[in-house]
């Protein structure tokens, strides 16, 4: 559709709860940026958002779609075990939410967990040392940076309890040789910090190019100093609305 809206879903404005349409928004419009981006790959990966309420409900990407494709109301609303509880021309692939059933139920900060296969990002979770203390990017990332050994293929169930241990309280993830994770109590947190992770794996990539013997570390006192004053966290709140204006001009329909 000219407007990035899918054709033959009936739109869920108005026959849902407020709380669950503003989660339903706020998530398309995740699976907008990170396709204008580029760190989609076809229609794999997720991003899962938790419905506000008691019931532990998700949402998640139907399966077969493009991100940029996503819609409000295409999203499909499912139990921790992965069961669809709504009328949908649309299915999902239950494997795909293994490793976000694992955080959604371990974590009551996680509403929303993003997990990506970008070029940058698997080819630094690919690396023996990891994300290097090279950048500012990568110096506001790594006090929050976890890592999770690979498994092979998302499949096994039993994975979930290590991959819940190894990201702890942390909110960014690289997981080896498989890609990058992030972990917001709102979109905005979870899109920032993804940002800053892909972004900080870019420049090492680009500053690997020639050659490990010429990388600069950042000095142990510049790293302390950064590490205090992103104690907080990044903060997504304010680039927020600027990336839906964003979407708005250039991908039009996420929120229909």
């Amino acid at each position: 559709m000219a407007d990035g809206s899918v054709a033959g879903v009936t739109s869920l404005k108005g026959k849902v709860s407020a709380e669950e349409w503003q989660a339903r928004v706020d998530l398309a419009a995740l699976y907008r940026l990170v396709a204008m981006h580029g760190w989609d790959d076809l229609i794999y990966t997720h991003i899962s958002a938790r419905i506000p309420g008691p019931e532990h409900h998700f949402l998640i990407n139907p399966y077969g779609l493009l991100f940029e494709e996503i819609t409000a109301s295409s999203l499909v609303k499912i139990d921790l075990d992965g069961n669809i509880l709504q009328e949908t021309p649309y299915f999902i692939n239950p494997a795909g939410f293994t490793i976000h059933s694992a955080i959604h139920a371990a974590r009551e900060d996680a509403k929303y967990v993003m997990h990506l296969h970008s070029d940058q990002g698997v080819a630094v979770a690919a690396q023996k040392e990891g994300l290097l203390p090279i950048s500012q990017h990568a110096l506001i990332v790594l006090p929050r940076l976890a890592y999770h050994d690979y498994e092979g293929i998302a499949l096994n169930h039993d994975e979930r309890e290590r991959l819940v241990a190894d990201i702890g309280d942390k909110t960014l993830m690289l997981l080896r040789n498989h890609g990058t994770l992030s972990v917001g109590d709102t979109a905005a947190n979870c899109w920032i910090g993804m940002y800053y992770l892909e972004r900080a794996c870019t420049m090492q990539v680009m500053a690997l190019a020639g050659g490990r013997e010429n990388i600069l570390i950042a000095p142990e006192a510049s790293q302390a100093e950064v590490r205090s004053q992103v104690s907080r966290g990044i903060g997504g709140a304010l680039p927020w609305p600027a990336c839906l204006r964003k979407l708005d001009r250039e991908s039009p329909g996420y929120d229909a």
